[in-house]
């Protein structure tokens, strides 16, 4: 098995199932391996960068105790805690990111789920968003209900994230407050009410290199388009505090996998972009075909000109 021969198999059509040997993807020459991304990448997304960013519209004071998360009331990380912001303060960020050329806007929200009255805010804020703006419009608001689903779509939202995190084995080992099932079964519900669904996770919290791959298949049977891969960044106050930061080759390795599992879906990097060779400019032409920008939640990441101009300087575009 080589590189260059799955990656033309993958584009002739063959997929990566659960059950299949995928021992190689930890043991074929990284240069290799970047090198049949880049093709797959070329081939079904050619040279687009799909660029969103997010607004923190809820922080802190969550109930969950997932071990990476400095908005989790368990940890002390000092971070600011507020309640949903005013809609104005919201509209505003949308349109100097979409002035700015970003192709979608997320809310996101901490806590379990959004409900009662700040749901109901942030409902009016998608209404007014979608008819003053051409941006995409992203949610990202827990463990939903149907219903709640329902109004998200008619409301102007396109798409929700919401991750996975790890795989199915490695899971309680992160999170005991719900479980890994409630995560699939938030985008299964998500996706029947017709929304696009942007699923992902977080590398080096203490899982196997198999628990990613089969984080990556997990993604491909729910057919995800959008795949953000965040690599921990270890935050002062949360139980995964010491870990030590993965290496940049163990990234790149991980992105040109998931390109290969998932060729048609957009892999998006997200935190830990600084851990890479130029803040990810490898990446973005060796499996890596979209990313969030701007203000991150928690953990730093790049400007929206910065990106703009890495990827003209990579003669790639974002629309």
């Amino acid at each position: 098995m080589t590189a260059i021969n799955l990656a033309k198999e993958v584009i002739e059509g063959h997929r990566i199932k659960r059950g299949d040997d995928t021992s190689y993807f930890a043991t074929l020459p990284l240069d290799e391996l970047m090198e049949g991304a880049k093709i797959i990448q070329e081939h079904f997304c050619g040279n687009h960068i799909d660029f969103c960013t997010i607004i923190n519209a809820r922080s802190g004071r969550c109930g969950e105790n997932c071990k990476y998360c400095a908005q989790a009331a368990c940890h002390n990380t000092g971070i600011d805690e507020y309640g949903f912001l005013p809609k104005e303060e919201i509209i505003k960020n949308a349109k100097a990111n979409e002035e700015a050329g970003v192709n979608r806007f997320a809310m996101v929200t901490s806590g379990r789920a959004l409900g009662g009255e700040e749901f109901d805010k942030a409902i009016e804020t998608y209404k007014e968003m979608k008819e003053t703006l051409k941006i995409a419009l992203c949610a990202s608001h827990g463990i939903l209900t149907r219903e709640q689903f329902k109004r998200l779509r008619e409301a102007g939202v396109t798409s929700y994230h919401h991750n996975i995190e790890t795989s199915k084995r490695f899971f309680p080992e992160i999170c005991t407050t719900h479980t890994y099932e409630d995560r699939i079964n938030t985008i299964k519900t998500a996706t029947e009410e017709g929304l696009s669904v942007c699923s992902g996770g977080i590398i080096g919290m203490g899982e196997t290199f198999e628990d990613r791959i089969d984080m990556a298949i997990s993604l491909s049977e729910l057919n995800i388009k959008s795949i953000p891969i965040n690599a921990l960044m270890p935050i002062k106050g949360t139980a995964l505090e010491n870990r030590k930061t993965l290496e940049a080759d163990e990234i790149l390795r991980t992105i040109a996998m998931f390109r290969y599992i998932n060729p048609e879906a957009n892999i998006r990097l997200a935190a830990g972009r600084k851990l890479l060779p130029e803040n990810g400019k490898t990446a973005f032409i060796h499996g890596a075909s979209a990313s969030i920008t701007g203000n991150m939640l928690t953990t730093s990441g790049t400007t929206i000109k910065e990106d703009m101009a890495m990827i003209k300087d990579l003669g790639l575009k974002n629309k």
